[in-house]
C-alpha cells in the first residue's frame, strides 16, 4: 500500500532520522522509503521509465573509475522530457532522497557514482537533437546526444563541433558538460566550456532555470552557464544546451615523430608552441602506451621509440605547416619523422591515439587514470617526474597527453587482486597529482573531480576558495540532494 509524506515523515523519525536524509537503521525502514518513493515517482512518468530491478539498477552504480565507492541505488529513472525530470526532483525534495544524475558512465572520477538509497537519474533518453543554425552558429540539444552523432549531424550543415573527448562515440553532451570535458582538438579549440551559450537546468525542488543566450555575445548578469559546466550535476540537472558551432576545416593532415625521449618530444612540444604554429592536434604517447596499442590492435606503431608525437594541422595548406613542424621536431631530436600520407593515414593515426586508454587497461586487471594539467613549459618535468613515481613504487605507468595543453593522462597500470601493489598505485597516483601541483599545474583537465579527487580539490582550492565553493552549494541545493559525497 502507497504511504503517505506524514506517514514517510513519521517512520523516518522513529527511525532515529529526520527529513533531511534517507534513514535505514530501523526494521522495514528501507522498504516503507522505497515504497513511498516509487508510488510518488510512478504518479508522473510512464512505466518503462522506472527500473527497480536489483540486477539491472547494480550495472547504474558506477562509472569507470577505480577505487571509488558506490552506493545502492533506490530506483534508476530514465526520463524523456523536461517535466518528467521535474517531477523526479519535486519528488527527491519532497522526501529528502538524493538524486545521482548520470550521462554514459563514460567518467574517470566517479562522479556519477550511486550513493545507497538514491535515485539514479540517468538522462540517456533525452537525446533529441532540437535545431541545429547555420546562421546563429548554433545547436540546440538534449543532455544524452552521444557527442559523435552531434559532430556527424552539424557537419551535414557545413558546421564543426570541436570538443572531442577520446570517448566521443559513447560520451554524452549532458556528461561532457558535467564534466567540462575536453579532447584531442583542444590545444587550437578549446574545451566544451567554451562553447555552452546557454542552459536550461532543473534545480533540486524542480524549478527549471534558463542561463545564458543564443547570441554570438552576452554579458548580462553573473555568468551562471560557466557555473554549471563543470559541476558535475552538484548544482542542477542540464535538460538543454545551446551549443557555439564553427565552421567545418579542412580534412586534417597529421605527422608522427618519434624520439628517443619524453624530454625530447617536450623540448619539441615547446619549439612548436613557441614559434606560434597553431596544430589542430598535438598528442603525446609515451613507450608503455604505444607498445600497448600495438599489443591490442596491431596498429604498427614503432614499438622502438620512448615518445611519439602527433602533430595535425587543418589548414588550407597543411603540408607547409607539418614541414615546418617536422623541421622543429628534427632539431629537438626526433629521430623520424613521418607525415600522413592523406586523411585516411591520418585517421588511422588518430584511432591509435583514441585507443591509448582502452589498451592500457589490457597491461593489467586495472587502472587509475589521472588526468593532471601543467603549463606546457612545465610538461618534460611532470613526465620526468611521473617515470621516477612509476620506478619508485615498481609500477607500470603509461602516458598518453594531450601535449598542446599540458594535459597530460598517466595510467597506473596494476593488478587489483594484489593488495600491495592496490596500495602503491593508490600512493603513486596521489604522489603524481602532488607533482603537478608542485608544478603550478590542475589536479584535473578534463575528468572533473567526483569522488577520486575531493581531497586534492581542497588542497588546490585553499581554505577560502572551500568555503566559497560550498556557498555555492548551498545555495543552489540547501538539503544537498544534488549528487552527495561528490566535489566536496
Amino acid at each position: 500500500m502507497p504511504i503517505t509524506l506524514r506517514q514517510y515523515e513519521e517512520h523516518t523519525a522513529s527511525c532515529g532520522g529526520s527529513r533531511r536524509r534517507v534513514h535505514t537503521n530501523g526494521p522495514g525502514c528501507h522498504a516503507w522509503i522505497t515504497n513511498g518513493l516509487l508510488e510518488r515517482l510512478r504518479a508522473g512518468l510512464p512505466d518503462e521509465a522506472l527500473i527497480t530491478d536489483p540486477d539491472i539498477t547494480a550495472s547504474y552504480a558506477h562509472d569507470m573509475a577505480s577505487f571509488c565507492a558506490s552506493g545502492t541505488p533506490a530506483v534508476v529513472v530514465l526520463p524523456r522530457t523536461v517535466e518528467q525530470v521535474q517531477h523526479v526532483m519535486r519528488t527527491a525534495t519532497a522526501l529528502r532522497v538524493p538524486v545521482v544524475p548520470q550521462g554514459a558512465r563514460t567518467g574517470l572520477s566517479g562522479a556519477a557514482n550511486a550513493s545507497d538509497g538514491c535515485v539514479v537519474l540517468s538522462l540517456v533518453k533525452m537525446d533529441r537533437i532540437l535545431e541545429i543554425s547555420p546562421v546563429d552558429r548554433i545547436a540546440v540539444v538534449e543532455p544524452g546526444v552521444v557527442n559523435a552523432v552531434l559532430s556527424r549531424a552539424v557537419e551535414e550543415h557545413g558546421l564543426h563541433y570541436p570538443p572531442d573527448p577520446s570517448s566521443w562515440e559513447t560520451c554524452t553532451i549532458g556528461g561532457n558538460i558535467g564534466t567540462a570535458s575536453g579532447g584531442l582538438c583542444c590545444v587550437k579549440y578549446g574545451v566544451t566550456a567554451e562553447y555552452v551559450l546557454g542552459l536550461d537546468v532543473v534545480l533540486a525542488d524542480g524549478r527549471l532555470l534558463t542561463t545564458g543566450r543564443r547570441t554570438a555575445k552576452g554579458v548580462a548578469g553573473y555568468d551562471l552557464t560557466r557555473l554549471f559546466v563543470g559541476s558535475e550535476g552538484s548544482l542542477g540537472i542540464v535538460v538543454k544546451a545551446v551549443l557555439a558551432l564553427k565552421p567545418r576545416p579542412p580534412r586534417q593532415l597529421v605527422l608522427a615523430a618519434e624520439f628517443p625521449s619524453a624530454a625530447t618530444a617536450c623540448d619539441a612540444i615547446c619549439r612548436i608552441m613557441e614559434r606560434g604554429h597553431t596544430p589542430s592536434l598535438l598528442e603525446l604517447m609515451d613507450r608503455t602506451t604505444v607498445r600497448a596499442v600495438n599489443r591490442m590492435a596491431s596498429m604498427g606503431l614503432p614499438d622502438t621509440t620512448e615518445a611519439l608525437l602527433l602533430a595535425a594541422f587543418d589548414t588550407p595548406d597543411p603540408s607547409a605547416d607539418l614541414a615546418a613542424v617536422a623541421e622543429l621536431c628534427t632539431a629537438a631530436g626526433a629521430t623520424e619523422v613521418v607525415p600522413a600520407a592523406d586523411t585516411a593515414e591520418s585517421d588511422l593515426l588518430l584511432q591509435a591515439r583514441r585507443m591509448s586508454l582502452t589498451a592500457l587497461e589490457t597491461v593489467k586487471s586495472a587502472t587509475m587514470i589521472d588526468d593532471v594539467c601543467v603549463p606546457r613549459s612545465k610538461l618534460g618535468a611532470m613526465l620526468e617526474g611521473t617515470a621516477a613515481v612509476a620506478e619508485k613504487y615498481g609500477l607500470t605507468i603509461g602516458v598518453c597527453a594531450h601535449a598542446g595543453d599540458g594535459n597530460t593522462h598517466p595510467v597506473v597500470c596494476f593488478d587489483h587482486t594484489d593488495a600491495d601493489e592496490s596500495r602503491r598505485a593508490r600512493a603513486s597516483f596521489d604522489e603524481i597529482m602532488a607533482l603537478g601541483l608542485a608544478l603550478g599545474g590542475t589536479i584535473t583537465g578534463e575528468h572533473g573531480v567526483g569522488v577520486l579527487k575531493k581531497e586534492w580539490l581542497a588542497r588546490e582550492l585553499g581554505e577560502v576558495g572551500v568555503e566559497l565553493h560550498r556557498g555555492i552549494k548551498q545555495a543552489f541545493d540547501p538539503l544537498g540532494l544534488l549528487n552527495p559525497g561528490k566535489v566536496f
